[in-house]
């Protein structure tokens, strides 16, 4: 029986799941995908899970898409089969999707490697930590693609234009340390999982609600005016203020106690 491609595990309010293609630096087939999608199931379906890290077994996070998965043989349809929109379509942009409308906050433990769209897969979690060693590196310009799976969204939002292009035009590595300094990433450690786990813990026990509210207020802000965001912060105020974590949090500030979130 074939190893399993992803593998998850809980560790009391945390889901740990880890990429495992190492021997193909955890590039991503449609099988994985799959997989992966399954594990975030797994997540979601468990209320005690109430933060997830993202990591890759070996020595890379992710090397984006398995090429071996395209179609290359000679022939007349040789350019249908290589098509690289199909599997963007139906796996790439779902998993980029999935990953940022996740009902709890997402933390990628980038621990090599993490190029094409696995820096996308990245940048797509909440928040990054990433190895010493680590590195960033937009491939796709030297197959003749773009940034994908976000990328190209995700990198101006992060990086800013002049940053963005040049990077993704030269396909040129961006080291760990660089990455925190552009703020493409929030930290680098010597032990980027167990950093990413201490975080996730933390954020596991304060109110889930407000945390995925704030991944959502912060992630569309471009897209508004600011008095069409001074209205959705207004109406997500005041839905969050239905919540116990709301009422808990403001009693427990009030009578000098920590607070007992329940993530509802």
């Amino acid at each position: 029986m074939p190893e399993a491609t992803v593998l998850y595990e809980e560790r009391g309010a945390v889901a740990l799941v880890t990429l495992n293609r190492p021997d193909a630096l955890n590039s991503f087939t449609r099988q994985m995908h799959r997989d992966l999608w399954t594990a975030l199931d797994r997540a979601e379906a468990n209320p005690v899970v109430r933060a997830l890290v993202i990591t890759g077994a070996g020595r890379g996070f992710c090397a984006g898409a398995d090429l071996a998965e395209f179609d290359f043989a000679p022939g007349p349809d040789l350019v249908q089969r290589a098509d690289p929109g199909p599997v963007i379509e139906q796996a790439f942009n779902p998993t980029a999707r999935r990953l940022q409308g996740l009902r709890m906050p997402t933390i990628a433990a980038i621990n090599g490697v993490a190029a094409g769209a696995g820096a996308s897969l990245a940048m797509c979690c909440d928040i990054a930590i990433a190895a010493t060693g680590a590195s960033f590196i937009q491939a796709f310009s030297k197959i003749g693609l773009v940034p994908d799976a976000g990328g190209s969204w995700l990198l101006v939002e992060r990086l800013g234009l002049a940053r963005a292009m040049a990077l993704a035009m030269t396909g040129d590595k961006l080291p760990a340390a660089q990455a925190k300094e552009w703020g493409m990433i929030w930290d680098v450690s010597e032990d980027c999982v167990g950093a990413s786990l201490a975080l996730a813990t933390k954020l596991a026990a304060m109110p889930t609600r407000a945390l995925v509210a704030t991944r959502a207020l912060l992630r569309d802000a471009s897209t508004r005016t600011l008095s069409q965001q001074l209205d959705v912060e207004r109406d997500t105020q005041s839905a969050l203020g239905k919540t116990h974590d709301y009422i808990e949090g403001v009693m427990a500030f009030r009578e000098k106690r920590p607070a007992q979130f329940k993530g509802e």
